[in-house]
Formats: structure tokens, sequence, C-alpha cells
């Protein structure tokens, strides 16, 4: 079953969407039959051109030209760090400072296809991060990336010692389960046989997306609300861990 995609702004030169954690945003180079955001956005709409991307496992905004000079004019703008793309991002620990920055380059891992690694070698990277949240054991923030590198903010936020509470290839696990959260106070239900986790992906939400319109330059911003699943792990925290 196609996973629901919502449409926040279209006009004849662009769209904008939000895109659902587990959907891809191109189709997969060694599986081209698998379900992606770009062939569900042509099928409804004709041509679509991919200015960015967003990681299978994360939620939230992209946009897309529906034009080659569309295409062109909104690729110029990512190129020249001329949008602003936010996201948001629980970490494991503490964030003691209420803001700063990480300014290291990134690069594809020395070793393991398809991990990124801060490297000498790499692409200049810039992320800012202010705090939006803290709890005992995790802390909510909010990251602007000034470059739009694979995997950046997930690369950065581990290199300085956070790294996203669900991170299968950069953090500590691959879920959340509430039994972590409450610890001793959980009990498991009656009929279950196993526990289920809150949530089973990246915490790291797409948030909000700032950019010239291709044709009246007009400045536009959209914001994407956290999805069920990041919200509802979030509850769990400011319960039992805030």
């Amino acid at each position: 079953m196609a996973q629901q995609v919502s449409l926040l702004f279209e006009d004849e030169h662009l769209l904008v969407v939000q895109k659902p954690a587990g959907l891809l945003t191109i189709p997969d180079r060694f599986d081209s039959d698998k379900d992606n955001l770009v062939a569900q956005l042509q099928r409804q709409f004709g041509k679509v051109m991919v200015v960015h991307r967003l990681d299978r496992e994360t939620s939230g905004l992209l946009c897309f030209a529906r034009n080659e000079a569309a295409h062109r004019h909104l690729s110029m703008q990512f190129e020249h760090h001329t949008t602003d793309k936010f996201y948001h991002a629980l970490v494991d620990g503490q964030v003691h400072h209420e803001e700063g920055e990480v300014d290291k380059p990134i690069g594809e891992h020395p070793v393991i296809p398809g991990k990124m690694a801060i490297s000498n070698s790499g692409k200049p990277s810039l992320t800012l991060y202010r705090v939006l949240e803290r709890f005992q054991r995790y802390t909510l923030l909010e990251n602007l990336i000034k470059t739009g590198r694979t995997h950046q903010i997930r690369v950065h936020l581990q290199s300085i010692g956070y790294p996203l509470a669900i991170d299968a290839l950069y953090g500590r696990r691959s879920a959340i389960y509430l039994s972590e959260i409450k610890g001793k106070k959980f009990k498991m239900g009656k009929h279950s046989e196993e526990e289920r986790p809150l949530m089973a992906r990246t915490t790291l939400h797409a948030s909000r997306l700032r950019l010239d319109h291709p044709v009246s330059g007009e400045r536009m911003e959209f914001k994407s609300e956290l999805p069920k699943d990041f919200s509802a792990l979030l509850q769990q925290i400011r319960k039992w861990n805030g």
C-alpha cells in the first residue's frame, strides 16, 4: 500500500510535499520497482524534477520542480545555500549549551559503504543547532543546515557526542521502547508477548523550509508538524523522563 504523502503547495512551477518516514525520495539504485516519492508524484502530476532529498527514514518537507527553468533556479538556491532547511532532531544526552554550530567536512566512510564520516578530504559542511526542549536523558534540537551533505545532521551530531536517539547507523539503538523510558516503572501487559517499539526510525524530521519562488521571487516558508510516531515518543519522554 502506498504511503500517504501530503501536498502543501502546488503551482505550475513547484510542488512542496510532506514525505512520510519509510518512503524513498528517489528510486532505489538496486531495486527500481520499490515505491518512491518521485514515482508517486509523477503518476499524479506528470513531470517532476528532484531538487533535494531526504533519507528514507526521515520525514518532512521536500520541494520539487515541475519544469527545467524552475529546476535550474531552485537547484541554484540550494547550491548557493540561500534556502533555509530546518530539522527537529531528538538526540541522546543533555546538550549543555543553548546553541552552537558544527563546521566539519564530511566524506564517505573509509571502510563502510553507504556510511559517511568526518574527513579532512570531505566537503565543507555546516550545521547550526539550538535547544528546543531538555529531558533527563535526551535533548530536542532544531537544526539549520547550510550545506546539504548526505547524512549531514546525523554525522555532525554524532561527532560532538550527541547522536540521534534512534539511528541504527550512527547512534546507539535502532528503536526506542517504553520500557527504556519508564525503567523500573514499566510493567508488561498480561496479553502482550513482545513489547513493540514506540518509534523505530531515525528521530529526524524536516520541519521548516524557506525558499524563493522560482518565477515570482517571493520568499516562501513552509512548516510541517511532527508526525504521530515522533509526537507520541516525545509525549512519553515528557511524562517519564522530563
